[in-house]
């Protein structure tokens, strides 16, 4: 995973800012399931469960369904695998998450297809985010191959 200091402009912040609260919204709907989960219930909804219980949320919800269900299916992700990390004893249970503290997202790229990214000049470059556009960025390192 590589990180890049991204420079958006104040409508694309808006659109990330987006991004980070439908994250939150799904990280924080995944911690309130598992917090009602006790083993009499039976097994904890998986990320499979969880992934069409987003489906049918975007459906219901149309400010859910105006984000990108990359980043919200990757929060799912994201939960489910510090889930895998408390149980393995290397983590502690996942908490909620707060507005405005370390907010992020995680994008993945489409099966078979490599990012869009292009350089712009010596220091900076541009990629494309879902929803958002072509968004600058500080070309710190260079780019891995396989992105």
């Amino acid at each position: 995973m590589s990180r890049y200091r991204l420079c958006p402009t104040p409508a694309q912040e808006a659109g990330l800012l987006e991004h980070c609260g439908h994250a939150r919204f799904v990280w924080n709907l995944a911690v309130e399931q598992h917090s009602w989960w006790t083993p009499r219930r039976g097994p904890a909804p998986g990320y499979v469960v969880q992934a069409r219980q987003l489906t049918e949320a975007r459906a219901e919800f149309g400010w859910l369904a105006a984000g990108s269900q990359t980043v919200q299916q990757q929060a799912l992700r994201d939960y489910a695998q510090a889930m895998a990390n408390f149980f393995a004893g290397t983590h502690r249970r996942p908490t909620w998450r707060k507005a405005g503290v370390h907010e992020g997202f995680r994008i993945v790229g489409v099966r078979g297809r490599a990012w869009e990214v292009r350089r712009l000049s010596r220091r900076t470059g541009a990629v494309r985010l879902p929803k958002v556009g072509w968004v600058r960025f500080r070309w710190s390192r260079p780019v891995p191959p396989d992105v």
